[in-house]
This record gives C-alpha cells, structure tokens and sequence, in this order.
C-alpha cells in the first residue's frame, strides 16, 4: 500500500471515529465517557477543644449510582459530574490512542506521547525520591530537628545529627558535577563508588537469594514420600524429571570431554530443557503484555467508550 493510500484510509478512519465519538456523546442516551463523584461531609471536633471543622471528601462512584440517586431525589447533591477526572478521562484515552498509533508507523501523535510518558516518569520518580529518600534519610539524619517540623512529623525523636551522612551528601554533589561545563570527569569518583557498592550488594543478595535456593531445590530425594509414609508416585516422577534435567542441563555446557555416545545424549536432552524453559519464560512475558493490551482495551471499551458495561456499573 502506497503512503497516499495510508493517509487516505487512516484520516478516514479518524474522520469517522471522531464523528462516532460525536454523536455518541450528543445525542445518545448512554452518553460516552464521564466520571462521577459523591461526597460526603466529615466534621472534625478536636480534642483540645478547638473550633469544628467542616469538609467534603470526594469518592469516585458509577453512573449508576449517578441515576439511582437522581430516581430518588432530583435535587440531590451527594453525586455529580466531576469534570477534572472527565478530562482526565479523556487525556488518558488520547495516550493510549496515541501509543496505538505507532501500528500505522512512527508518527508525530506517537512521539508527543512518548515524550510524555518519559517526562512524567522521570518527573513522577524524582519527586518519590527526594520526598522518600533524601528527605527522611539525608537531611532528616543531619536536620532531624528541621525536617520533623518541616515535613515529616513521625521522625524519629532523635535530636542529634549523625555527620557519617555528610558523606553521602558530598558523593550526590559530587554526581552532579557532571553538568558542569568544566570538571566532569569529578563525577566519576562518586558513579564509580555507587556502582561498585550496589554490585557487592547485589552480588551477596543474589547469592543468598537465587544461587543457594536453586542449589537447594536441586538436592531432593528421588523417591518421595507422603506424610503417611506411603509412596508417592507423583512426586517421586517429579524429583526424578527435576534431577535429570538439572544434570543434564550441566552435561551440555561441560566442553571438556567431547559430546558423544551417552555424553552427547544427555547434552541433547538438556537443549530439550533449556528450550523448554526459554519458551516457557517467553511465553509469561507475551501474557503479561497481553494481560496490559487487554486492561488498555477494557479501558477503552468500558471507562471510555462505556460500549459494554460487564459490572453493571452504568445501570439502574
């Protein structure tokens, strides 16, 4: 298909899904996507004696409950239109057409989406950091006084600062050396002793957490037994299977002694397996992007478009 012919068919299926979208939300009774709220009033009276206080704290609630509450009482106010989460809505459902768009090819729409994804992640994680890490942790131990007044109450009740993190603060400064214009290379001092620390810790924790456990799994009677004592023939075939794969998985990457006659069997067996576990873990990363495709679509279909409402959620 020619790129003309691409434009013209995609800008026509543009064209009759914004009309769609139009006249779903004019003149059909259903309506398409909208968000409800309903609130309700807390009253606060405080201990010390202090003045009530009063306010509305919003939850997110259905259409239905939307018309349940109207069919009883035309002029209530407990439920209504929340239009930010309605406009919410519908940036969401804009993305998610957006990132849908890279099926037709790279385009502008896809790239806008993308670069936001990025920034509100990198934005979104920036903030979580420094509220949950350099705030409680860094300058909670060298201000505790400060930041328990400031922003976190629950800090410890310690008092005196602990100096020791003065070192984690000059290693940060340091890191961030490298946007200046002259003296990047400083930056790589403190990268150098963060890589090497996180490696030694992970090393220890992979260790105790992947490489003994899989030892252990792989030490296992062959014949197993239940908890009367009686032959259990199902688990046995499995500690079995479990074994023997394990050995030869190891006979196929032992280049010492030349693959042949029973040695090339047992190495041809462990492909077997190997293959049989690539696929198998392959295969759960397909579902989990599936399991995500499907919750974009039930977004579409149910939140959005309000197609099909499998919950019930939009009737009386």
């Amino acid at each position: 298909m020619s790129e003309r012919a691409k434009t013209i068919l995609w800008t026509t299926l543009f064209v009759l899904g914004g009309a769609f979208l139009l006249g779903r939300a004019l003149f059909s009774a259903q309506g398409v996507g909208r968000e409800y709220v309903e609130g309700e009033v807390i009253v606060a009276t405080p201990s010390d004696g202090g003045p009530t206080r009063e306010w509305t704290q919003w939850r997110q609630a259905s259409y239905g409950e939307f018309l349940r509450a109207q069919a009883a009482d035309p002029d209530q106010q407990a439920f209504r239109l929340d239009l930010p989460r309605t406009i919410g809505l519908w940036i969401a459902a804009f993305l998610t057409l957006a990132i849908f768009s890279f099926l037709w090819g790279d385009n502008p729409v896809y790239k806008l989406a993308e670069a936001i994804f990025v920034g509100v992640s990198a934005a979104y994680w920036m903030v979580v950091a420094f509220w949950s890490v350099i705030v409680p942790n860094l300058i909670g131990s060298l201000l505790p006084g400060l930041v328990r007044a400031w922003a976190v109450p629950g800090l410890s009740e310690e008092t005196e600062p602990k100096l020791i993190f003065l070192v984690p603060l000059v290693l940060g400064i340091l890191l961030l050396w490298r946007l200046a214009p002259k003296g990047g290379w400083i930056a790589s001092w403190p990268l150098a002793f963060f890589i090497g620390v996180f490696a030694g810790l992970r090393l220890v924790q992979f260790f105790h957490a992947d490489l003994l456990n899989q030892v252990a799994s792989g030490i296992m009677p062959l014949v197993a037994f239940d908890e009367a004592g009686a032959f259990a023939a199902g688990a046995t075939l499995q500690h079995v299977i479990s074994v023997v794969g394990v050995l030869c998985c190891l006979t196929y990457f032992f280049f010492s002694v030349e693959h042949r006659g029973a040695v090339g069997a047992a190495s041809r067996v462990g492909i077997w397996v190997l293959m049989i576990t690539f696929g198998a873990m392959f295969g759960y990363t397909v579902m989990g992007r599936i399991a995500l495709l499907v919750a974009r679509l039930e977004f579409l279909l149910i939140d959005w478009l309000w197609l099909i409402d499998p919950a019930g959620s939009r009737s009386i």
